[in-house]
């Protein structure tokens, strides 16, 4: 693609209100036929969150010999782990998904990541969403590459990242919106004012990819204005919902149970890069677990009956070291744990 239409395609699609990637033409599939889809919620934990901190192997003594002022104690206290067995426990600050875990629909795998060596926050995010460690000429992202593979129509609906820009993750030749959360979405552009909207859309009727693409942009921001706009206005007399993760969980639950297209979903939060006063049971990292845990159950339970068909996916780029370091936190170590949330998987395991 050369530069003049490089920067034509990007023009339309930031005037559509929905950021596509390689548009390709579509066909809608029935609404019986998405309905029977299965859904992939894929949250990623920038910057490293402590795995061991998260699930945590209170019934090995080295831990506690590793950690004398960060580790979390064990059960039997306010401050204590939430038994999961009699090995591992779940952080306190995450008793929000503790019922998850009884219910039978979480499920974690420790240990685990990357195989490359590096302790970057770039690299390693890279190889995380590509899908290939240490390759850096990957040209996608892992979720573009399962869309591909996927079943029926591959429209703009059927994958969606929220947040400011397209992850790498999900970049690829397959389409794909990228939906801000909030008051963005549903914040006029001046595309949405109607005379420049008849404009364009004179300007866009023909049958070429690019005016295909372009109506199946404006399409996709006007259905996923709607689906939010009729959720703030049920709350506090239409004014916006205040703003965290349990809201915008919320928000792409409910958005993916109105539109049965939507079957893979990504979002991304960050704050997790603990090297100073990291903390225990409360501190730095519990301050960012507990939304994380309300978030998760929000999601949950907006998802409805969808919820036994989706699976979430909760990761990192690397783990921390084992051992706290002289002030008060960890480094930047490797093996971390992996959630595996879902209606329909085999949890109480770790």
């Amino acid at each position: 693609m050369n530069r003049r239409a490089f920067l034509k395609q990007a023009l339309l699609f930031s005037a559509s209100g929905i950021f596509l990637l390689r548009p390709h033409g579509w066909a809608a599939s029935s609404t019986e036929e998405q309905g029977k889809r299965k859904r992939l919620i894929v949250i990623f934990l920038r910057g490293a969150v402590d795995g061991l901190s998260v699930v945590v192997p209170y019934g090995d003594p080295l831990y506690y010999d590793a950690r004398p002022t960060i580790a979390i104690p064990r059960s039997g206290s306010d401050a204590g782990v939430l038994t999961l067995s009699g090995y591992f426990g779940l952080h306190p600050a995450l008793a929000a998904v503790h019922p998850l875990w009884r219910d039978g629909t979480l499920a974690f795998v420790h240990a685990c990541g990357s195989p490359d060596p590096s302790r970057s926050h770039f690299d390693a995010q890279d190889y995380m969403e590509s899908g290939t460690p240490g390759i850096k000429s990957t040209p996608d992202g892992w979720m573009n590459r399962l869309l591909a593979v996927l079943p029926g129509s591959h429209g703009a609906t059927e994958a969606l990242s929220f947040g400011p820009t397209l992850p790498r993750i999900l970049a690829g030749r397959m389409p794909v919106a990228n939906v801000p959360f909030s008051r963005g979405v549903v914040h006029p552009i001046p595309l949405d004012r109607p005379r420049i909207e008849a404009a364009f859309a004179r300007l866009y009727q023909g049958s070429d990819p690019l005016s295909q693409a372009y109506r199946e942009g404006r399409a996709a921001r006007k259905r996923f204005m709607a689906a939010l706009e009729t959720e703030m206005q049920a709350a506090d007399n239409g004014a916006p919902p205040p703003r965290g993760f349990a809201t915008e969980a919320a928000q792409l639950a409910r958005l993916m149970v109105r539109e049965p297209s939507i079957h893979l979903a990504f979002l991304a939060l960050g704050g997790w890069d603990t090297h100073v006063n990291q903390g225990s049971s409360a501190g730095q990292l519990a301050t960012h677990l507990r939304p994380l845990g309300e978030g998760l159950m929000s999601l949950v339970t907006s998802l409805g009956a969808v919820y036994s068909d989706t699976v979430i996916l909760i990761l990192s780029e690397f783990g921390r070291t084992v051992h706290e370091n002289g002030n008060g936190g960890t480094d930047h170590g490797h093996g971390n744990v992996l959630w595996v949330v879902g209606g329909n998987i085999r949890g109480r395991k770790v």
